[in-house]
């Protein structure tokens, strides 16, 4: 038996207006994913513990069968792991967004959590200009994806109170700035890292041809090394993930499993859907389960836009499970789900249990609902939803 995991970042949601009070999972034209719910086990899962964030970090390491409560320690530690950065015990990761602050009503705003969708080039040139210019034996600033990036610092403070930026687009900054033992070094950099991005030709040249600058850096997601039990040791199975952003390579990697990079896979709303689902049917060859995550229903939702979201949902259900579902056999058993809820209305992530979908084409069940945020059933944890895919027990 083969198993593979499908995880649409972000994709629950709460009923909209727009929608005639359908969610974008209810509205998108998605007939694999109901097939699925349809003819499998359909239930909820809870993949943010009590008192946790409701992060792609904490849900990603629920969806992968880990209890965040037992092994979190941060999310930029997380994906330091995943881009291969050394960490020693003492050493602090904390999660490096290249932004655009603009100016509204006398104060600074957070204008654009990705510094106007910055590319992998551009960021690695302006994560270089940073750390020539503020790296110090303790600081060093390592380039990730797109906007996303890490710092770390040796020996550093991490116990300090820190806001993902995405949580605040449209809002002034001066009342989510970092606070706590550490806040003056670390707001520091943010400040200093202003007048270094300004001055950058590569953020003159987007200004010309009318893109946003990527003018600072927003710190966040700090924490110390992470360790985490193999897959293969936990749940007796080889694995590998499919995915672009290195939050999700982290988790991965942590667990053992194969990460490659893939060919065209941003992260982002214009990710490759079908080298996503042709990688996967190659690692399927050599692994027991592959999890394939794609971030672009996430991005939709923190960009405010229904018409993307939907659209995301759509280009996964067809280019990646609809792939899927032709080209592998009937030993194949699927788990789709998403990590937490993304609503549009919120641009921000929401703690709610999401809806999951087994299904086995072996063992079909009948009488069963569409794959939406409605789905019956009681609510489990991320770990004994990957033992009800594994084992294929009803529940």
């Amino acid at each position: 038996m083969k198993f593979i995991v499908l995880i649409g970042d972000g994709m629950a949601d709460f009923p909209l207006e727009e929608l005639g009070g359908k969610t974008p999972l209810m509205a998108a034209n998605k007939p694999n994913m109901n097939t699925m719910a349809r003819g499998g086990l359909v239930g909820r899962v809870k993949t943010v513990p009590d008192g946790f964030s409701p992060g792609s970090d904490v849900a990603g390491m629920s969806i992968f069968g880990y209890d965040p409560a037992l092994y979190y320690t941060g999310r930029a530690p997380i994906e330091a792991f995943g881009m291969g950065i050394p960490m020693g015990p003492d050493d602090v990761a904390y999660r490096c967004n290249l932004v655009n602050i603009g100016t509204s009503d006398g104060g600074d705003m957070m204008n654009d959590y990705s510094g106007g969708h910055i590319s992998t080039e551009e960021g690695k040139v302006l994560i270089g200009s940073l750390n020539e210019e503020l790296g110090t034996p303790e600081i060093a600033f390592f380039p990730g994806v797109g906007y996303r990036h890490i710092m770390i610092w040796k020996g550093g403070a991490w116990d300090l109170a820190t806001t993902p930026p995405h949580d605040i687009t449209g809002k002034h900054i001066g009342d989510y700035l970092p606070s706590g033992d550490g806040a003056a070094t670390v707001r520091s950099l943010m400040d200093r890292s202003r007048r270094i991005l300004a001055s950058a030709d590569l953020n003159r040249r987007r200004t010309d041809e009318g893109k946003l600058p990527a003018n600072s850096i927003w710190l966040w997601g700090q924490g110390k090394r992470a360790a985490l039990p193999p897959f293969k040791e936990k749940f007796g199975l080889t694995g590998a993930t499919v995915c672009a952003v290195d939050l999700v390579r982290g988790i991965s990697s942590l667990v053992g499993f194969t990460t490659p990079v893939i060919e065209g896979a941003t992260g982002y709303l214009d990710t490759d859907y079908g080298a996503k689902a042709r990688a996967a049917l190659g690692l399927l060859k050599d692994h027991d389960i592959v999890y394939i995550h794609v971030e672009a229903p996430d991005e939709a939702s923190h960009n405010g836009s229904i018409p993307e979201k939907i659209k995301a949902i759509e280009r996964i259900d067809r280019d990646v499970l609809g792939v899927l579902m032709k080209e592998t056999d009937k030993d194949t058993r699927f788990l789709i789900v998403t990590d937490h809820a993304t609503p549009i209305a919120m641009r921000t992530h929401y703690a709610t249990p999401v809806p999951f979908a087994v299904y086995d084409r072996n063992n079909p069940a009948s009488g069963g609902r569409d794959y939406d945020e409605e789905a019956g059933g009681a609510v489990i944890s991320g770990e004994e939803m990957i033992k009800v895919l594994i084992g294929g027990h009803r529940q």
